[in-house]
């Protein structure tokens, strides 16, 4: 990707530090070699309060809480994410306005081990996700990495489009849409993923026309990203049977699809998977 020059969001917010954890970069492999595929299969959720539910809750004292006040971390993967949030948030916010609505851009958290959020403490083997309690993105780089070379969708891009996933979610909270998933079965969080995929596109698409971020084989990398965590393709990784009625997220070839969708037009109608017959 072509972030070198690109602007820094003052959005993001380092807990990293202490615990024996590293600033792992983003396409570097970090240290949870003991994650299972099961763990993966939670990637990319809306609100984590039903997952955190089942998990057991970390300790305080492993809970970092990184002084806001301190300077924005130099290390390679953090300027990453402040360079690919500054894009969400220099197309959202000309996105909204043509609604005739103002964009609030999230906060993202970098956070390490564990970090207590709105929506309960959580520990990094959740992944990345967005808590609508607090309305902010929440990434451990260091796991964000691992899950890249466990899943195999290594790239810059695949990383950026994890970023433009997760910020989709906040785009649908603005909206008014992400009550839906509370409300509603695994049909409907399915549809909730799916246009969060398509987002991610739409904001590919929308900074490529305006600045020209994407260099050759990153489309390449944020289709194997969507690919990736499918989750017919975590299923049959997980060395169990393809259950259909059990996806959360959708299937590989949807998750695919619906991301081509936003790239392909740029426009948050052809987003619409919730009056979508066929996912």
């Amino acid at each position: 990707m072509r972030l070198g020059g690109g602007r820094e969001s003052g959005n993001v917010e380092d807990r990293r530090g202490g615990g024996g954890i590293g600033r792992g970069g983003i396409a570097i492999g970090g240290g949870f070699g003991g994650v299972v595929l099961v763990v993966l299969a939670l990637l990319f959720g809306v609100d984590p309060a039903v997952i955190l539910g089942g998990l057991e809750q970390a300790p305080q004292s492993q809970v970092q809480q990184r002084p806001t006040n301190d300077a924005p971390a130099q290390d390679q993967g953090a300027r990453f994410v402040r360079r690919v949030l500054a894009e969400t948030e220099d197309v959202w916010t000309p996105a909204f306005r043509e609604m005739g609505r103002e964009y609030r851009a999230p906060k993202l958290v970098l956070f390490s081990g564990a970090v207590q959020s709105a929506c309960g403490v959580a520990q990094a083997q959740v992944g990345p996700f967005y808590c609508p309690g607090d309305q902010q993105v929440y990434i451990d780089l260091d796991f964000l990495a691992e899950m890249q070379r466990r899943l195999g969708a290594p790239g810059d891009f695949a990383a950026a489009y994890v970023i433009a996933h997760e910020v989709g979610h906040h785009v649908q909270n603005q909206l008014g849409l992400l009550g839906r998933a509370q409300r509603g079965d695994n049909a409907m969080q399915v549809r909730i993923e799916l246009q969060a995929d398509c987002l991610a596109g739409l904001w590919a698409r929308r900074a490529q026309d305006a600045r020209q971020i994407l260099e050759d084989g990153d489309i390449e990398e944020g289709l194997g990203a969507a690919a990736a965590v499918g989750d017919d393709r975590l299923q049959r990784r997980g060395g169990g049977q393809v259950v259909p009625e059990s996806f959360t997220h959708g299937s590989s070839a949807q998750r695919v699809r619906w991301f081509r969708t936003g790239l392909q037009s740029g426009q948050l109608n052809a987003c619409d998977t919730f009056g979508a017959r066929q996912l």
